[in-house]
C-alpha cells in the first residue's frame, strides 16, 4: 500500500510545477509568507473533491464518459485563462507598496480550492492511478484509499508551503524593481494561460 513507488510517484507529482504551484508561487512574491501558506492550504483542500470522487467509484464513469472529461477539462481550462487574464491585469501585484489592498485569507483559500478542483492532474491521479495501490485482498478499499489520500495530501501541503517560503525569502531581492515585477506579472499569467490552453487542447 505505502510502497516506495507510491511516495516517489506521488512526490514527482507533487513537485512537478503546475497550477497550484504557480499559483502558490505567486502568491507568496505578491503578499508575503503568511498569504503563501494560506495558498498552499487552499490548493490541498482542492485535493478533497478528486478523493470523494474516488471513493464514490467515478474512475469508470471519468474512463467511459467522454462528455464528464470534456465538461471538466473545459471547466478547468476556462478557470485557468480567467486567472491568467487577472494576473496580466493586476499591475500591483508584485508591488511592495504595504499600503496597497491584499486578498484575504478566505480569498486565497478559496481561489486555491478552485484551481486544484479543476485540476486535471489530480483527477487522473486519483481517479485512474491511486487504486493500482489498493490492496484487494484487503478487507476494504476505503481505509487505504483515505491513508494514501491522507499521504499525498500532506506530501502536497509540505512542497508547497516550501515553495511559498522561498518565493517569499527572494521577495525584495527578486521584485524590487518596476521592469522585474511586470516581467513576472507577465509571465505568471502566460504560464497561466498555457496550461490552460493544453489543458483544453489535451486529449483523454
Amino acid at each position: 500500500m505505502l510502497s516506495t513507488e507510491f511516495l516517489l510517484t506521488s512526490l514527482v507529482v507533487v513537485l512537478i510545477p503546475g497550477t497550484g504551484v504557480i499559483f502558490t508561487v505567486s502568491t507568496g512574491l505578491a503578499q508575503g509568507r503568511k498569504a503563501s501558506i494560506y495558498a498552499a492550504l487552499g490548493c490541498t483542500a482542492g485535493i478533497v473533491p478528486h478523493l470523494v470522487a474516488t471513493v464514490l467509484g467515478l474512475a469508470a464513469l471519468m474512463h467511459a464518459s467522454a462528455l464528464a472529461f470534456q465538461t471538466l477539462k473545459y471547466a478547468g481550462s476556462a478557470y485557468l485563462l480567467y486567472i491568467a487574464y487577472a494576473t496580466w491585469k493586476d499591475r500591483s501585484a508584485f508591488a511592495l507598496n504595504e499600503a496597497l489592498p491584499r486578498r484575504s485569507a478566505r480569498s486565497l483559500v478559496v481561489r486555491a480550492v478552485l484551481l486544484n478542483i479543476l485540476n486535471p492532474k489530480l483527477t487522473i491521479f486519483f481517479l485512474a492511478f491511486l487504486p493500482q495501490f489498493v490492496t484487494p485482498a484487503a478487507a476494504g478499499p476505503l481505509p487505504q484509499l483515505l491513508l494514501l489520500s491522507g499521504v499525498f495530501m500532506a506530501m502536497t501541503f509540505a512542497v508547497f508551503v516550501a515553495y511559498g517560503l522561498l518565493a517569499h525569502a527572494f521577495r525584495r531581492s527578486v521584485i524590487e524593481s518596476a521592469p522585474v515585477q511586470a516581467w513576472l506579472r507577465r509571465s505568471f499569467a502566460a504560464a497561466f494561460a498555457g496550461l490552460g490552453l493544453h489543458l483544453a487542447l489535451a486529449e483523454k
